[in-house]
């Protein structure tokens, strides 16, 4: 069954609505997906969660089936800053006013500026395959562009990167998340074509390049503040990578993220690629149980 025991449901915070799904019993446990994907992605994941945990899992600000705030000059609605209010905004809807976060890809981006925004909120964090957005620019380098050359490309003015995607969208999807070789039929199904039907709704790609536009210009002006403020993570961290992916070619993330957490910290690899949740789910599950509070 996919997201057996799951309600399929939407809140209305800031102004407009987000899609999610919401099932299980126990302390609240936000899930936050990454690019291009919505929250299915967490289909293996969050049922078994859910046996111990409130769970809920959104389609983050501009993905999905959420509305989509329009492109603008500033890029403010798809700063991480705004993007996490959104989530904060969307837990208390639904009566979690603390709760510990899961978070991949871009969605873990949002959570780690969640951490720091909302310390009081943000019980306990799990990043799966990022290091802070600042560190991936300043550390930039032929590597980095060849391999995430995608953040640089989404990050064009608009409406160029759009138009070039919406030309052909269902090879775009194919090639973009084919980073590491991955056998046919990879991803569920019911998760493709959700993936695929978010990304025909009008909006959806400019939202998508709206938070890479973001994330280079208004992102890195509020880490810069954090970092010479002195703010860092104080709940206590989990921060996974794929084994296979690009994240311990390039780094010590365990290194990195201690300069960026002063609570406790734990990190570790995931025998996986780029999309843990869907490709190692058990050894996910596994680190999980030993992390999060019940």
């Amino acid at each position: 069954m996919f997201f057996e025991g799951f309600t399929l449901d939407r809140a209305a915070v800031n102004g407009r609505t987000f899609r999610l799904r919401r099932g299980g019993e126990g302390p609240p446990v936000l899930l936050l997906h990454g690019n291009p994907q919505t929250h299915a992605m967490w289909h293996k994941v969050a049922p078994a969660l859910a046996q111990r945990f409130t769970v809920i899992c959104p389609d983050i600000t501009g993905y999905g089936f959420s509305d989509k705030p329009p492109v603008s000059a500033d890029h403010a609605p798809y700063s991480k800053r705004s993007m996490a209010a959104d989530m904060v905004a969307v837990m208390k809807a639904l009566g979690h006013d603390r709760f510990q976060v899961v978070a991949h890809d871009r969605g873990a981006r949002v959570a780690h500026r969640m951490a720091l925004d909302h310390a009081d909120i943000v019980e306990r964090l799990c990043t799966m395959d990022i290091i802070p957005t600042l560190e991936h620019f300043e550390r930039a380098d032929m590597a980095f562009a060849m391999g995430y050359w995608h953040w640089f490309f989404l990050a064009q003015r608009h409406p160029g990167p759009e138009a070039m995607i919406r030309a052909d969208i269902e090879p775009w999807f194919d090639f973009h998340t084919s980073r590491e070789p991955k056998p046919a039929g990879f991803f569920h199904p019911e998760a493709r074509a959700d993936y695929l039907a978010a990304l025909r709704l009008p909006g959806t790609i400019e939202a998508i390049c709206e938070d890479y536009r973001a994330a280079a210009t208004i992102d890195l002006e509020h880490d810069r503040a954090s970092r010479a403020a002195g703010e860092k993570v104080r709940c206590p961290m989990l921060a996974l990578w794929g084994a296979k992916g690009s994240i311990p070619r390039w780094y010590d993330a365990p290194e990195i993220w201690g300069r960026y957490a002063s609570g406790p910290l734990e990190t570790g690899a995931v025998p996986s690629g780029h999309y843990l949740a869907e490709e190692a789910p058990q050894e996910v599950l596994a680190r999980l149980e030993g992390f999060l509070s019940r």
